[in-house]
């Protein structure tokens, strides 16, 4: 069931943001909460932003914001309005919309909503030991405001005279009021004014806090749905009640679970994927850490996973294209509980997605251009078409192509088994055969009859043929292989496998 002020907003265009730090690279925790918003949008004929929050300049990273549009555009989410892509309700940074905030903290303080402080670091700092020596949870609140310096305290001429230094603005929380907020994923949420700070909406710097910055933002950019993640529920009273001393309606709320650790307990980190070896961003940050797509990852099939973290779609169904995701997509389909990460689930969505591809798109990509360098141009597209169903990520054909290289490494407990076998004469009479044939594509017809005759069980013909062309027994169709490597270099690989089994007889 939706909140009170679904009807309201589904009267409007759907408008939804996605609104990154630029402080690193994007998590997957990020592009989740990115897709989601992408797919409600879309689902509702909507809109979808970027806003880029750097309110932060101390946490800033260089490249950050490209790195994010470049993700987005990779993983298939182009934003309809950005920084790069424009639209009509920018600028879409933050630092960029300093004027735009100062004139609504001006209209909060006018109406009596928000007021001045000028409290010191060390009286700041004497006040939260005191409380903690007390052991309490220090609040700058209504039960202690007026016993600091600002503007409830002091007379305009002090005000004035203390405008000209360092100062804040905090909002004016009243107290004795139970806040009330619907979250259209876990419902009715409650919280009692007593226990919230009048949290700090412009800082010193004279740059916004996230709670003051979002609330402006998304009513002047008609936000009309916020999704982002649980972390901040606790910041959602506050945000209502910014909301209410605007006189503004909010807009939809939908709070995502965590991403969980492949072990379940705790939330998923970067330091995770370094120490059990997978990624946990879109693309490689630098040399620092490795990105889903450079893993051999199509965005198909990324996005895909990412969309089955925390979303279902109330079906057996599990592989989607981004289409039929952004009409399957629904908020009754989020859960409640952390999702936890399996990276080999990602691996077995971006095979399914990879298999159903035409190897002629599949040779499109550099990562599959660079493993074949050095094979036979004209053999690619067969090696693609005969492999494509064994690889899991764009990365995996460099191991399924050994084959196609020299030498071979025979498996040596292999050898031995089918030499008890009589795999040595077995393969003198493949040599023959081979020869024999005139098209290696009639060798399969050429081979059964042969075996029946003499006697040769099919699984020892079989094996040894493998053994003899790659050297182990798993692989592709082994009459396929024959056919791409040509009658020549399958000759010359038996003669080879019979010289290597000889010796060890």
């Amino acid at each position: 069931m939706f909140g009170s002020c679904y009807l309201y907003w589904k009267k409007m265009e759907t408008r939804v943001r996605f609104a990154p730090s630029p402080t690193g690279p994007l998590h997957i925790g990020g592009v989740r909460t990115a897709l989601f918003s992408y797919l409600f949008a879309k689902k509702n004929k909507g809109v979808f932003i970027l806003r880029i929050e750097d309110t932060d300049q101390n946490r800033y990273v260089e490249g950050s914001e490209a790195y994010i549009q470049d993700a987005l555009e990779w993983a298939g989410m182009r934003p309809d309005e950005g920084p790069a892509n424009g639209g009509a309700y920018g600028p879409y940074r933050q630092s960029e919309r300093k004027d735009i905030y100062k004139k609504y903290i001006k209209g909060l303080i006018a109406k009596g909503k928000a007021y001045y402080a000028f409290d010191d670091t060390e009286t700041l700092a004497e006040a939260r030991k005191n409380a903690e020596i007390k052991g309490n949870t220090f609040r700058y609140s209504a039960e202690n405001r007026m016993q600091f310096n600002n503007s409830l305290t002091l007379n305009k001429g002090e005000i004035d005279a203390q405008l000209k230094g360092d100062y804040v603005v905090r909002l004016k929380v009243d107290p004795g009021n139970i806040i009330s907020v619907y979250d259209e994923i876990r419902g009715t949420i409650k919280q009692d004014s007593n226990l919230l700070d009048d949290k700090i909406l412009l800082k010193a710097d004279g740059m916004p806090t996230y709670h003051f910055a979002n609330v402006v933002d998304d009513h002047l950019m008609k936000i009309t749905t916020v999704i982002r993640g649980e972390e901040w529920l606790p910041s959602l009273p506050i945000h209502q009640l910014l909301y209410d001393a605007f006189d503004w309606t909010a807009p939809q709320f939908m709070h995502l679970p965590l991403i969980l650790k492949p072990s379940g307990k705790g939330k998923l980190s970067k330091r995770d994927g370094d120490k059990e070896g997978f990624p946990v961003f879109p693309l490689n940050w630098g040399d620092a850490a490795k990105g889903f797509k450079e893993s051999g990852f199509l965005t198909e099939g990324f996005i895909n996973y990412i969309a089955l973290l925390g979303w279902n779609s109330g079906t057996e169904q599990e592989v989607f294209s981004l289409k039929e995701l952004e009409t399957d997509f629904s908020v009754q389909g989020i859960q409640k509980g952390g999702a936890r990460f399996d990276y080999e689930k990602a691996k077995w969505i971006n095979h399914k997605h990879l298999s159903a591809m035409e190897a002629t798109d599949i040779y499109h990509f550099d990562l599959i251009k660079k493993q074949l360098q050095g094979i036979d141009s004209l053999k690619h597209l067969s090696l693609l078409e005969l492999l494509k169903e064994r690889l899991f990520t764009l990365n995996d054909l460099a191991q399924e192509i050994e084959w196609m290289r020299e030498p071979q490494n025979y498996d040596e407990k292999i050898v031995q088994k089918l030499l008890s076998k009589g795999a040595l004469e077995v393969m003198e009479g493949l040599l023959d055969i081979v020869k024999e044939v005139s098209e290696l594509s009639d060798l399969k017809e050429a081979l059964m009859p042969w075996a029946k005759k003499h006697g040769i069980n099919t699984g020892v013909m079989m094996q040894s043929l493998r053994v003899a062309l790659v050297g182990k027994l798993a692989g592709p169709d082994i009459f396929e292989i024959c056919s791409i490597l040509g009658k020549d270099v399958t000759l010359n690989r038996i003669a080879i496998a019979i010289s290597f089994f000889n010796s060890k007889n």
